[in-house]
């Protein structure tokens, strides 16, 4: 059986491979925190946050630190270099995500029922909004009808429906504890 794999933009890592990068936990974590801190941070300081995540306990134990280092060092961190998921020097043992880290994120981020994003689900909505209101400020036929002031209570109403449902969602939803730990030293 001949499988096509789609690809949105060139470039782009194709499924099999994002899927391949999320097959293991410790590539999940290292990519989310490096997507969450935004900027260049040493392999150790990602090796002792992804430790603390995968004991519980802060700071982690000195041979769970170690064994976490010595596979981001030796397999994770070059394996996601080659695939452009993350940039990494090997010399100063420094690492920060990259492009292709934004199409493995994508895997990795909670989706509405829709197959949306929920960042997708409101700029979709704001466009429709837009769009509507401007419709009725250029009076075209029926929805010229409706005033523009009561489009736009409209559209804030259901963005705070969007919101209510997103938090309720979110609340049933286990928190990731991780970024915690890094986000707290780039302060």
């Amino acid at each position: 059986m001949l499988r096509h794999v789609i690809q949105i933009r060139s470039g782009a890592l194709p499924e099999n491979v994002i899927h391949d990068v999320l097959s293991n936990g410790r590539r999940r974590t290292a990519i989310r925190e490096l997507r969450t801190c935004g900027d260049w941070i040493t392999v150790r300081e990602l090796s002792e946050s992804i430790a603390v995540e995968e004991t519980g306990e802060s700071p982690a134990p000195r041979c769970t630190r170690e064994s976490v280092y010595a596979s981001l060092h030796q397999t994770h961190l070059p394996r996601l270099h080659e695939l452009g998921v993350v940039e990494y020097d090997r010399t100063t043992k420094r690492v920060r995500a990259c492009s292709g880290a934004r199409d493995v994120g994508r895997y990795m981020t909670v989706v509405t029922g829709y197959g949306l994003t929920w960042t997708e689900l409101y700029q979709g909505l704001g466009v429709a909004t837009l769009l509507v209101v401007l419709a009725a400020l250029l009076e075209v036929p029926v929805i010229a009808a409706v005033d523009p002031i009561l489009w736009t209570s409209l559209a804030l109403a259901a963005f705070a429906a969007v919101t209510v449902v997103q938090l309720w969602k979110a609340a049933r939803l286990p928190v990731p504890r991780l970024g915690r730990v890094l986000r707290g030293r780039h302060r």
